[in-house]
């Protein structure tokens, strides 16, 4: 689903760009939150490192590949074509499918976050051609079409990115060796690349996160007696 307007490889430039955009020292926030995972550690759901793989292989395959991926693969498609409406529904999709209040915040204040670090940066798209309180999907998809990264590449650095987070949530508060942490990372990168391929073909009617564990992990965190992370 990539479009003709773009190259399907990056050039050097773009490649340094998409590395900053997923770099963990972006200053938007995105170490303050943990998906639902601190949950999973509180309530005994994930004990250790083979139940961790366990636990971020199944979002990865039940949320991002349904969710995440393939709504980024869109909206980068949207930017490319100047899809105003386009962009609008998606964003408003991306929205609609946060299942708690916690998730839904952390897409809006990321998105604002990006936004804000964007501006400083005098790089921010004009206030016209952004959606209604941006995702952080929605705003990582145009910075990555005004980097000429393409679809593929977009999609392969938002999901690492997204890995990166979840084993510094780990570490942090399971806790998780540094040394355990790469071997997830080994073990975990074919599964990145099979959901970016099955998220670039997936139609719209089979789209939308299947993860009710995540959820629930999710909804207990907000009243979580003893947390690091936010709600």
């Amino acid at each position: 689903m990539h479009t003709d307007s773009q190259p399907t490889v990056p050039s050097d430039l773009a490649l340094l760009g998409l590395m900053q955009l997923v770099s963990p020292a972006l200053p938007i926030g995105a170490f303050a939150w943990s998906q639902g995972l601190e949950s999973a550690f509180e309530l005994g759901w994930v004990r250790n490192e083979e139940e961790l793989g366990e636990w971020l292989e199944g979002v990865l395959e039940d949320g991002l590949s349904r969710c995440e991926l393939p709504v980024l693969c869109r909206l980068h498609n949207c930017w490319a074509k100047g899809d105003s409406r386009g962009l609008a529904y998606w964003n408003d999709w991306l929205h609609a499918s946060r299942e708690t209040a916690e998730l839904s915040d952390e897409g809006t204040r990321l998105g604002l976050a990006l936004l804000r670090l964007l501006t400083s940066l005098k790089l921010e798209p004009q206030a016209d051609q952004l959606p209604e309180e941006p995702d952080y999907v929605t705003v990582f998809a145009w910075t990555a079409f005004q980097r000429q990264v393409p679809v593929r590449h977009s999609m392969l650095g938002f999901v690492w990115g997204w890995l990166e987070n979840q084993l510094a949530v780990a570490c942090k508060a399971m806790p998780l060796g540094h040394t355990a942490a790469q071997r997830l990372n080994e073990q975990l990168r074919p599964k990145l690349v099979a959901a970016v391929e099955s998220a670039l073909s997936l139609p719209d009617q089979q789209m939308g996160p299947m993860l009710p564990g995540l959820a629930l992990g999710s909804a207990q965190h907000e009243t979580q007696y003893s947390r690091l992370f936010r709600s």
